[in-house]
């Protein structure tokens, strides 16, 4: 079993596809308004966005959080700083031998979307 799909509020298609095509370096993957609702891919999963969707929170992998959020800094409200939250010994929750670094900005719909990274621990 994989997760196919996942849903965010989203209000204003046009403000929620200009955000999350900055986010994600991303174009919508479709567009259907009516009735209003918007896709992304994020590696093989949907990301829907649809004004009926009930609010919730994702996680979104980023090569590198902390540049990451310099990059969009004057574009997103942030959060939460980046941080580093757990060091991996296992790969029981992420991949062994790496610290896990997150932060937190809010998104056009007013949605809190993690960001997650991974950087080999330190000898």
């Amino acid at each position: 079993m994989r997760l196919v799909q996942v849903a965010l509020r989203a209000t204003d298609l046009d403000r929620a596809a200009a955000f999350y095509g900055d986010l994600l370096g991303a174009e919508p993957t479709g567009r259907f308004d009516p009735p209003g609702l918007l896709f992304f891919d994020l590696g093989g999963t949907r990301l829907l966005l649809d004004a009926n969707a009930p609010s919730s929170m994702l996680y979104l992998e980023a090569e590198d959080v902390r540049a990451h959020i310099e990059e969009l800094r004057d574009r997103v409200e942030v959060v939460s700083e980046p941080h580093q939250i757990f060091s991996h010994e296992d790969d029981a929750l992420g991949p062994a031998g790496t610290s896990e670094w997150q932060a937190f900005v809010t998104d056009s719909e007013g949605n809190t979307v993690g960001l997650v990274s991974f950087a080999q621990l330190e000898s």
